[in-house]
């Protein structure tokens, strides 16, 4: 049988996309956010946007918590015509079982169906859900400050139509004392069973009891030291979690082929709902992590950096490109750091951004302005240590093959 110290360890690298998403759902809550109904956050993410950790300034967001337990809901999805968007909808254990819009669905308005594990999928139309609660994230292109009010318009058209619930929970976060956090986990678990072939794992949690109803108080005070020695081993895991069979090329982490659908890799999934939440799937974007020095490392802002774009060595996308920085805290998550340009990402549809002579195109990143000419592509960085976050939008066959390879960030 498995000791508590080892199922303790992976009762956390499992259950924690589960309260990772719970977690957010609370959150929207205390904004006056309603179950089943789209919030449209109207402006771009900037500094002080931290609600989900490692957002972009790409796009605008609209997001809905579902709760299918109360019947199915209807989702219509606006005419965006060449203007890139995606809505992931995600299980309880941040999979996504379905992406709508540019890539999938098209530009055209159409109306889709979606309903729990035990309703009947019935129709063309009808997507059914893997749990019953379902987080649904919008993602719509604004093409610079000229084009929010556009983008304002699309969003708008985006809605869903569904039976009234109330918010489930509250539940303890991942920071809560052992009893109150397994507590939690478990009535997630209960509300969103978990597949039978995830049994595996399942077994080795079982000496907890999650699945039978945790009861804390059946624990001797020894025991209670092996379960709080494997959360905190959990805990370690998934801010280690790796690349989940990615690879580690020229400083930049390229994600492996399960992001955003994450089957059996725990620890992956488990590290993504830390430091990357509702991360969609490679063929939607592709996300490449830059290292510092070393492997793992950030970077350091107080140093200039550079990354040089070679004339005919430009991202292959069908869509768009955005260099993202983020501060980063002491818990693993990562933000938008305040700058004197309010300026969070770099990309090719940044205004003035200024190519070479022989259109090879150079990104200054640090604290200070590099100055001159050299300010038009300047990304800033806080005094401190920041991690970059290069999304490809639609990304090529090339990229998602590994035919072609981002450039190197360098000592400027």
């Amino acid at each position: 049988m498995t000791d508590l110290r080892t199922a303790a360890r992976a009762a956390f690298i499992y259950t924690l996309p589960l309260v990772e998403i719970a977690t957010t759902r609370q959150r929207t809550q205390a904004l006056g956010h309603k179950m089943g109904v789209f919030a449209h956050v109207r402006n771009l993410a900037n500094h002080k946007h931290r609600a989900v950790t490692m957002p972009n300034n790409d796009t605008l967001y609209s997001t809905a918590q579902i709760d299918l337990s109360a019947g199915p809901v209807m989702i219509t999805l606006p005419v965006t015509g060449e203007r890139y968007f995606s809505l992931a909808l995600m299980d309880a254990y941040t999979n996504n079982f379905a992406i709508l819009g540019t890539r999938t669905t098209g530009p055209d308005s159409a109306t889709f169906r979606l309903v729990g594990p035990g309703e009947a999928a019935e129709g063309w139309n009808t997507i059914r859900a893997p749990t019953n609660h379902v987080w649904a994230l919008a993602r719509i292109l604004v093409d610079g400050p000229h084009d929010l009010d556009a983008a304002r318009r699309v969003q708008a058209e985006l809605s869903m139509q569904g039976p009234a619930c109330d918010m489930p929970g509250p539940y303890a976060a991942r920071s809560a004392p052992w009893a109150e956090y397994l507590s939690g986990a478990t009535a997630l678990m209960a509300a969103n069973p978990p597949p039978l072939t995830d049994l595996k794992m399942l077994r080795e949690m079982a000496p907890l009891g999650l699945l039978e109803g945790f009861d804390p108080a059946q624990f001797s005070t020894s025991q209670i030291a092996d379960i709080e020695a494997g959360l905190a081993d959990g805990r370690a895991a998934v801010r280690t979690g790796g690349l989940g069979g990615g690879e580690y090329v020229e400083g930049w982490s390229y994600p492996g082929p399960r992001l955003g659908d994450f089957d059996q890799d725990y620890a992956f999934r488990g590290a993504i709902a830390l430091s990357g939440l509702a991360a969609l799937p490679p063929a939607e974007a592709a996300y490449m992590r830059a290292e510092g020095p070393e492997p793992g490392d950030l970077f350091d802002g107080t140093k200039a950096w550079r990354l040089h774009f070679a004339a005919d060595g430009h991202l292959p996308v069908n869509s768009f490109w955005s260099l993202s920085l983020y501060e980063a805290t002491e818990d693993g998550q990562f933000f938008f750091a305040d700058n004197p340009l309010s300026r969070y990402a770099i990309g090719d549809r940044t205004p003035g951004l200024q190519h070479n002579a022989d259109r090879s195109l150079d990104i200054w990143i640090g604290h200070e302005d590099p100055g001159g000419e050299q300010s038009a592509n300047w990304l800033p960085a806080p005094a401190g240590p920041f991690a970059l976050t290069m999304r490809a939008y639609l990304p090529k066959p090339e990229l998602l093959e590994g035919r072609y390879r981002l450039p190197a960030v360098r000592a400027a």
